[in-house]
């Protein structure tokens, strides 16, 4: 996401293209991108508190395979429903430049939905979250990837502190290659994604999340 998203999230100008003849250390500085960071912290802070306070209860009580189940098949259910509701309507936030901090609030507040239940999935919560406050379909996209930024970090950063930092050899390694294939499968995962989210909505999504939730219940249940 960093590296596909890279000019639209680096706060500073760095050449005279971008500073567009301004002069001072104001040149330096994306106004624009300072208050988008803003806000995606706002949206972060809801979930933060709970994850930081109840991560291991949360981890004990929901992390079962009917919670995540049903947890994919209620958001699915809710990707088409919401779909159907704004069909034909015009969305009150078509720029990421127009997102007020109440609305990065509200989409904070989904996101703690996906920090509470698994199997919400946190993109899924905080795009159904924006979708419903009149957010268009690429601008809660583009905000919900934005978002997965400093999410991911704290949430990776939460759990080595947890488990620790002491890794052997082998461990290291495949921890190493992980990252590396999840980066590369990423960036081509991403960049279909958003072409496709600019000529389609989210129904397929809300479809797919419902049959892999009906064959989690399934699959579970008949070896458990």
């Amino acid at each position: 996401m960093v590296v596909l998203f890279w000019k639209q999230i680096w706060p500073f100008a760095l050449t005279k293209k971008e500073r567009k003849g301004k002069t001072g250390a104001a040149a330096f500085i994306k106004t624009d991108i300072i208050i988008l960071w803003l806000k995606i912290l706002v949206s972060c802070v809801p979930a933060a508190i709970i994850g930081i306070l109840f991560d291991d209860v949360l981890e004990e009580q929901f992390y079962r395979y009917e919670v995540i189940a049903m947890a994919l098949i209620i958001f699915g259910i809710a990707f088409i429903l919401i779909e159907n509701w704004n069909k034909g309507k015009n969305p009150k936030i078509t720029a990421l430049s127009q997102l007020s901090y109440q609305a990065a609030i509200w989409i904070g507040v989904f996101q703690v939905i996906a920090a509470v239940f698994p199997g919400t999935s946190r993109s899924g919560a905080t795009i159904v979250g924006a979708l419903l406050i009149g957010i268009s379909r690429t601008v809660a996209a583009e905000y919900t990837f934005f978002l997965a930024i400093p999410v991911m970090f704290g949430a990776s950063l939460l759990k080595l502190i947890k488990f620790g930092f002491h890794f052997t050899s082998l461990e290291l390694i495949l921890l190493l290659t992980g990252t590396l294939v999840a980066f590369v499968i990423s960036l081509f995962i991403l960049r279909f994604l958003i072409g496709y989210l600019k000529k389609h909505d989210f129904k397929i999504f809300g479809w797919y999340r419902i049959i892999l939730g009906i064959v989690v219940l399934i699959y579970f249940g008949l070896i458990v």
